[in-house]
């Protein structure tokens, strides 16, 4: 249903099929909730479209292969979603995840092979809103702060489909401890190369570029919050990429 409404001359917008099934759990958890509060304040404006780079990707060999997630191995990954987990930008808690685990699993794995086979994936998956947590009482300066991004549960459940493959692919000689707090140091020019001579195919190196690109993250302390703005250098914090 979701993809049919989304799909114009055998095409399926991603941005529009995503968004249609966020919109559609969200419409069904406001349904069975006793009251909802919602302010929206004069400081939020719509993403910046200047501040996107586009992705400069590379163009698969014909020999590439698509990685491709099966239906129960998303079903898994929602239900050892921790309910506990605060939701992301798109206000779906993770409990609702688990608990429809069965019944979500089929539209999201057709979502994530389709962002996985045109290295896409949707901007309200790459959305997020940081909360800076004191790192020690009283603060003195913004280093104080440590920063938690809050993203979609939905995509950290993506996260850790794809980096399982990603691990599979990398030589087991590899330790991901030597790239520790390197997320905010990427080259990403260097990235898709590096990537692929380290064994991972040329259509995930693509779909880990986009991912890294054009992220739209808000600040938010107590029930301020801050204009979004588009980043395209490093990695969200918490991410395995």
């Amino acid at each position: 249903m979701f993809r049919e409404a989304a799909t114009n001359d055998d095409t399926t917008d991603l941005e529009e099929y995503m968004s249609s099934v966020t919109s559609y759990i969200s419409k069904c958890i406001d349904d069975v909730t006793i009251s909802k509060s919602i302010t929206t304040r004069s400081n939020q404006k719509p993403i910046e479209a200047q501040n996107y780079v586009k992705a400069r990707k590379t163009i698969p060999p014909p020999e590439d292969q698509v990685l491709c997630l099966t239906t129960a191995d998303v079903e898994k990954t929602l239900c050892r979603v921790n309910p506990r987990k605060a939701a992301g930008p798109d206000n779906i808690p993770g409990r609702v995840l688990r608990e429809c685990a069965e019944q979500l699993a089929d539209v999201f794995t057709d979502i994530f092979n389709i962002s996985l086979s045109s290295a896409v994936i949707p901007m309200c998956l790459k959305t997020s809103t940081i909360i800076p947590v004191p790192k020690k009482s009283p603060v003195s300066c913004l280093n104080d702060y440590r920063p938690v991004a809050l993203t979609p549960i939905i995509m950290k459940c993506f996260e850790r489909l794809v980096m399982r493959q990603i691990k599979d692919l990398l030589p087991p000689s590899l330790d991901p401890m030597q790239f520790a707090s390197a997320f905010n140091t990427i080259i990403l020019q260097h990235l898709t190369k590096k990537l692929s001579l380290l064994g991972i195919i040329m259509s995930l190196c693509n779909w880990i570029l986009d991912f890294l690109i054009g992220r739209p993250q808000s600040v938010r302390i107590g029930n301020s919050t801050s204009n979004t703005t588009t980043l395209n250098t490093g990695a969200p914090q918490g991410s395995p990429y």
